[in-house]
């Protein structure tokens, strides 16, 4: 059994899927995790009675959740219980709601209401989307990114123009459908996690398939359940877990890392899953961690810049500088005491321009002057998340990343613009019955996770950032360094970051099996 010593740095999706992987394999894995309990950005907070999930909130492509389980000879349901939403959310456009049904049959039949004639358009949309997720989710994002050589495929080079990389989103949506409200339903995956629509290949028409076919679930008791389940799953692997280990330096000798050092916070208690082992609370300030192997699953540009002396570096400030980011996010975790009437799980208010608010994230890179916004309330569908009779809300306003002027001033504004807006919609008050209230923007993602520029989602996926241009899954410079995570391969996401782990953890093997 192979026990070299490897540490995983960050106990987010990403890092706690290659710990798994590397655990199976036999290796000795320690994650150092800066806060208290694992799940990086997918954290979870109590207060008051309300549980909310400070990250991701939409469950997409159960069968990557399926797969990833599956290898550990687990089911997602040894851990948490799944349960589609119908209808899989809601749009508040200028004039009147639209509900989006889980049934395929019930959306073609809303796609003609829209624009008729265009539910056969859909079928032809959805036909190739779903090639495009059959390969690019078992071909494309499980090849590492390092060489052009990976994608000598046949798979990939006969379906190469079907997989349609060199032509963008938005003029493949366009070429098929005039309507404007079901050109934005199409285009708005990627508009809030990747880039414009304009921009994207349309390779990633393969998120619409994953929308409308693979359906919008939801894991009893929340987002949380995940790396809940996940860290189980490392725990069984052999993966040891430390909290409060802010790592400062990774130690470099002869071209290699051998230890990773760290500051513990004696102060602060694990509070993570108490079958997980922990670390005793009480360890000295300074911690040095001996390795064979380091993974960095923690910010990539963080890691690159602050933890690797300079020679070390794989890239240069003008490299990072010149990134496209997915968008940053301005958040709110808020308590109602009251229960809300007639509201979905997942509202999306698409009620002002979206083309303005994609300039001003990806283009002229400002504060935004009336923006789009999304609303979860999984006290719909979950009685744990909210005190009886309570409502509990996450908002979300997606902003460009690297914005000066992240202050209380600004949060509260638009906490005050987007409230009025849902009252208006859902033609009922709101804000008088506010009892929680916690805001999180782009000043918290640097502090919390180290997140190059404040950014939520990595970088966006643009032709120029896919595969073998994405920054390298292993250092250039250090022989035993890798990175996972939404900065390297295959991108950002809940889905790609379990991807992620694994791929990473199958060129670890090979370097070092």
């Amino acid at each position: 059994m192979n026990k070299q010593k490897i540490v995983v740095i960050g106990a987010g999706f990403s890092g706690l899927s290659v710990a798994s992987f590397l655990g199976k394999a036999g290796y000795d894995v320690t994650i150092l995790e800066k806060h208290s309990m694992s799940g990086g950005r997918a954290r979870k907070f109590s207060v008051n009675g309300f549980t909310f999930d400070m990250g991701p909130s939409w469950y997409w492509m159960p069968d990557v959740f399926d797969r990833y389980f599956g290898q550990f000879g687990k089911k997602v349901s040894d851990y948490y219980t799944l349960n589609r939403l119908d209808p899989s959310y809601r749009i508040y456009w200028q004039d009147a709601p639209m509900d989006i049904p889980a049934d395929y049959n019930a959306f073609k039949q809303l796609f003609n209401e829209l624009e008729p004639g265009s539910a056969a358009k859909l079928e032809q949309f959805i036909a190739e989307a779903a090639f495009k997720y059959k390969v690019g989710i078992n071909k494309l994002v499980h090849k590492p990114g390092r060489s052009l050589t990976e994608f000598i495929d046949l798979d990939l080079i006969s379906g190469l123009f079907k997989l349609d990389v060199f032509n963008s989103l938005q003029s493949h949506v366009r070429s098929l459908f005039k309507n404007e409200k079901i050109r934005q339903l199409l285009e708005f995956p990627v508009l809030f996690l990747g880039a414009l629509a304009e921009n994207t290949p349309a390779l990633y028409s393969l998120m619409n398939y994953a929308d409308i076919v693979g359906g919008t679930w939801y894991p009893e008791k929340g987002m949380y359940e995940i790396v809940d389940a996940m860290c189980k799953v490392a725990v069984e692997q052999g993966v040891k877990f430390r909290f409060n280990e802010d790592v400062k330096e990774i130690v470099i000798k002869d071209g290699k890392a051998i230890g990773v050092k760290s500051l513990s916070n004696p102060s602060v208690p694990a509070t993570a899953d108490t079958s997980l082992p922990i670390s005793d609370s009480r360890l000295p300030i300074e911690t040095y961690f001996e390795a064979d192997i380091v993974v960095g699953a923690a910010d990539y540009h963080f890691i690159e810049t602050k933890l690797l002396p300079k020679a070390f570096r794989s890239y240069s400030d003008k490299y990072w500088d010149t990134r496209v980011m997915a968008p940053s996010c301005l958040l709110y975790y808020v308590g109602l005491s009251k229960r809300l009437d007639k509201i979905t799980h997942h509202t999306l208010f698409f009620d002002t321009s979206f083309a303005v608010h994609g300039d001003e994230i990806y283009t002229s890179k400002q504060w935004p002057t009336n923006p789009l916004f999304y609303v979860s309330a999984p006290s719909v569908s979950d009685d744990t998340v909210a005190p009886v009779g309570c409502e509990n809300l996450f908002l979300l306003i997606p902003v460009s990343a690297g914005l000066a002027g992240d202050n209380e001033t600004l949060r509260d504004r638009y906490f005050d613009m987007i409230i009025e807006r849902m009252e208006v919609h859902l033609k009922q008050s709101i804000k008088d019955s506010v009892i929680y209230k916690r805001s999180f923007a782009l000043s918290d993602f640097i502090s919390e996770y180290n997140a190059f520029k404040g950014n939520a989602y990595g970088l966006a996926n643009t032709l120029l950032q896919t595969a073998i241009l994405k920054p390298a899954c292993k250092s250039k410079k250090v022989k035993n360094l890798f990175y996972t995570g939404q900065l390297t391969v295959p991108g950002p996401g809940v889905p790609p970051s379990l991807i992620s782990g694994e791929v990473v953890a199958k060129e670890v093997m090979k370097a070092f099996g």
